[in-house]
């Protein structure tokens, strides 16, 4: 029974989708299956996040577009897209593509700053303008008004036997309402808001001045001051959707190895949750492995966790295939019930 009388009404996941330089196949290959599973034991979304120039998905969106066309229900996400590796009118065709491919199930999520490693790769990257690139809230606020169908240009008509549009095409109804924001700092929770996105919170925070009594000290304070702080600047209010990504690890029919597996992995990045992380005063929240009764009490205790009723729960990054189907079989089958959560009919 749940633990509370506010029922989890998303459960989702997140993964990186590792894989061998020497056989990237396989790796994009058990994502899908991963995708695949996920709506077979009913998780209402799918999320995966990006990497360049490393061995994981450089590409989602063209992962996405293989998943939908391998799945029929469950809602395929991005968590996150860095825009300063896009440009904001490419992305938005792409994106629109995927949503009518899917049936309208694509909900990309996108974040701000400099590429990683910008001096590094701006050579290759934006050879002329580095400069002179705006990496700010403006490159999502260009996405979001070509996505939302505002004009890209105004030279529709027709020359020939061509006929062009002011719009970025295909235009996908819905999606402007499906686009997320993933964002660590009060700032871009307000942003967000007062922009109508919604709010993808992760288990990574900036520990900020000003959020409450001792909240640099604990995570689930500052999380849910971003929260509340997006609330209270979107339009829908207490409405607006939020999605919380913590790494959520239970062990109700992991095997001794498996155990031992997860535990080391948890034990490992514990300290880095006792304090404020580097110049950004990161915060990152503890991993939560166990049984899934104990890990759904850690959660009705956690702050942010009790005034939303969606996750993308996060799976580790260098675990294995069949690790990923114990996982997400186990919080299907013992997790997301104690967390109320009733799964959609396939």
């Amino acid at each position: 029974m749940p633990l509370t009388s506010e029922p989890l009404r998303k459960l989702g996941f997140l993964t990186i989708g590792l894989f061998d330089p020497a056989d990237p196949r396989r790796g994009h290959e058990s994502t899908l299956e991963i995708i695949e599973l996920g709506e077979r034991l009913g998780f209402d979304s799918a999320w995966v996040r990006h990497r360049h120039l490393q061995y994981g998905i450089s590409s989602p969106v063209a992962v996405l577009a293989a998943a939908s066309q391998r799945t029929s229900r469950i809602e395929l996400g991005t968590a996150v897209i860095p825009l300063g590796w896009e440009n904001p009118l490419r992305l938005a065709e792409d994106l629109a593509t995927v949503d009518i491919l899917s049936k309208g199930r694509l909900n990309p999520g996108v974040s701000v700053g400099p590429p990683m490693h910008y001096d590094q790769v701006k050579g290759a990257l934006y050879p002329d303008t580095a400069d002179a690139e705006d990496f700010g809230y403006k490159r999502v606020r260009r996405l979001l008004d070509h996505v939302r169908g505002e004009p890209a240009t105004r030279s529709a008509g027709v020359e020939g036997f061509e006929v062009f549009s002011d719009l970025v095409q295909p235009q996908a109804s819905g999606l402007g309402r499906r686009m997320w924001y993933g964002g660590a700092s009060l700032r871009s929770a307000r942003w967000a808001g007062e922009n109508g996105m919604n709010f993808l919170t992760s288990s990574v925070v900036k520990a900020e001045d000003g959020e409450g009594p001792g909240a640099a000290r604990d995570f689930a304070a500052i999380q849910l001051s971003h929260v509340r702080a997006f609330r209270a600047h979107h339009p829908d209010g207490d409405r607006a959707r939020v999605s919380q990504g913590l790494v959520v690890i239970p062990t109700d029919h992991a095997t001794a190895a498996q155990r031992a597996k997860y535990e080391e992995y948890a034990r490992t990045r514990l300290p880095r949750t006792a304090t404020p992380q580097g110049p950004a005063r990161l915060m990152f929240a503890p991993d939560l492995v166990g049984p899934s009764t104990e890990i759904a009490e850690r959660l009705h205790e956690h702050a942010a966790f009790q005034e939303i009723d969606e996750v993308a729960f996060a799976l580790p990054f260098t675990f294995d295939h069949d690790d990923y189907v114990q996982i997400l079989t186990d919080i299907a089958t013992g997790l997301a019930p104690a967390l109320g959560h009733r799964p959609t009919a396939p």
